[in-house]
């Protein structure tokens, strides 16, 4: 029993280093690193033990390590930067789990508030407990039994998974304080960053290191193929700077060559990641039809920190001058999915961020080979609006239309908006390009003989200008794409 920690109690618990001080990022994450493996270690060894001899004796606990960070300094740091700074005198700290996942962006976040308020940052064992659950997900010998599978209750042993410390009480801006009163510095839990990592894993059945930081999200499984045959020319290009491909089931390849073992069942969204060394390659997340899976992915994706994410699918054009297969730029967005209703209001406007609109239509251009008034004739920009009823030309279709005109709308989609309200949500750059795919107002509707036709002649292209638009964004200063317009009045430090 460690001595050490007073809130320890009567639980057998990991010996631990006692918080200490930091002025340095990088020693600072190898203390965080050292903290939470020997915390897991122990859990997963602990929970071996109960699975081969029964109850343990005493109950068992380990923490999450924390970051903390005091200054009593009003003094202002560069008012250009939206990440990196406290806004005020006080006591913060947030809780860390994956250490070594995470550790480029930790120890980038910890320099600059060094940097930034001249102190340093302590580092030691929080008061959070690790669930059970979560100690073991990087363990391949453990899975925890569903409850009752044991010859004793896990929970009167083991901590498990609380959801009063997986709400997002701190990206909705809620007033969220930790239970000692300390303020956020980063905008998510520990568990909460844990709880969306096991997702991932699920939903995409890839692990969550192989994110990279630029996502690309699509509705239609073409723009995997053309994903694959792209990721695989690249490979054959090692100028290029990409090192692997990777595909559902954590199946990889090197080499254009490469065999794929994909497996025969594909997950509810299967992901896909064209790699990097430094983690600035794409991932491609094939999110399927519907708001409601566009929420539940950018969820979950939003813990990882990106810098960017997209979305590339096809939509319904709107007016009576666009052609099948003409792109669409969103500039602003008609909510009708209703499924962020809660967590972010209709009235809150989600403007366009300029960075991604300039680097998706330099995309196009590059593409297409058109720029200028030229570019017109193969692009609009406009409103995109998103519903949450496919079918809505089934019903009367005066309100519906009404509404799309009034908005100035010039395609309807099912995700662009929560994609992007999600962006706006949890402070992710984001943007939308589409594509049409028919024109449902003007009796152009997706037959199966049109839709085959289109698909292998536009797919390609589009999905191009996705690509390149990322790689554009990739060259882009960190701080000049996450710029001060999706920051709040109180942020947290950490990006």
């Amino acid at each position: 029993m460690n001595a050490r920690n007073p809130d320890i109690g009567p639980f057998d618990t990991p010996d631990a280093p006692a918080p200490e001080a930091f002025d340095d990022a990088r020693a600072a994450v190898a203390r965080l690193v050292e903290l939470y493996e020997t915390a897991t270690d122990f859990l997963s060894d602990r929970f071996a033990g109960a699975l081969r001899h029964g109850r343990p004796e005493r109950p068992v606990r380990a923490y999450y390590p924390e970051i903390r960070l005091s200054t009593t300094s009003f003094a202002q740091s560069d008012s250009r930067l939206s990440f990196g700074h406290v806004a005020a005198p006080g006591t913060y700290s947030t809780t860390v789990t994956r250490p070594r996942l995470f550790a480029n962006y930790l120890e980038q976040q910890v320099a600059l508030l060094i940097r930034n308020h001249g102190v340093r940052v302590v580092v030691g064992p929080s008061r959070t407990p690790i669930p059970v659950h979560f100690a073991v997900t990087n363990d391949a010998r453990l899975s925890v039994p569903q409850e009752g599978a044991m010859d004793f209750p896990l929970r009167d042993v083991f901590d498990v998974p609380d959801l009063a410390t997986m709400n997002d009480d701190i990206v909705n801006g809620d007033g969220f304080l930790y239970a000692d009163g300390s303020i956020p510095l980063a905008p998510f839990t520990a568990q909460r960053v844990d709880y969306s990592l096991a997702r991932l894993s699920h939903y995409t059945a890839t692990d969550p290191v192989h994110f990279q930081n630029h996502v690309l999200f699509t509705n239609y499984q073409f723009y995997v193929e053309e994903f694959e045959a792209y990721a695989r020319q690249q490979l054959g290009r090692p100028e290029s700077g990409y090192t692997a491909f990777v595909a559902p089931g954590n199946a990889e390849i090197t080499a254009p060559e490469g065999h794929l073992a994909i497996p025969s069942k594909l997950p509810q969204m299967p992901t896909y990641h064209l790699k990097r060394a430094d983690g600035q390659g794409i991932t491609l997340v094939n999110i399927g039809v519907g708001p409601s899976n566009a929420k539940t992915a950018t969820d979950h994706i939003a813990v990882l920190r990106p810098h960017a994410w997209l979305m590339v699918g096809h939509c319904a054009g709107l007016r009576n001058s666009q052609r099948l297969g003409d792109f669409v730029l969103a500039h602003a967005y008609l909510r009708e999915d209703h499924v962020l209703d809660d967590d972010l209001p209709i009235w809150v406007p989600i403007p366009a961020l300029a960075e991604i609109q300039v680097a998706l239509e330099k995309a196009v251009e590059e593409v297409t080979g058109l720029d200028g008034y030229e570019l017109k004739r193969v692009m609009r920009t406009g409103t995109v609006a998103t519903i949450d009823n496919r079918n809505w030309e089934l019903r009367d279709q005066s309100g519906p239309v009404a509404r799309l005109s009034q908005s100035r709308a010039v395609a309807l989609d099912m995700e662009s908006a929560t994609i992007a309200a999600n962006g706006f949500r949890f402070r992710v750059p984001y943007g939308t390009l589409l594509c049409v795919s028919d024109k449902p107002l003007h009796g152009e509707l997706k037959l199966p003989g049109m839709a085959s036709d289109f698909y292998r002649t536009q797919v390609a292209r589009h999905l191009l200008i996705g690509i390149r638009a990322m790689e554009r964004l990739r060259e882009e200063p960190l701080e000049r794409i996450h710029s001060r317009k999706l920051r709040s009045f109180m942020e947290t430090a950490f990006l």
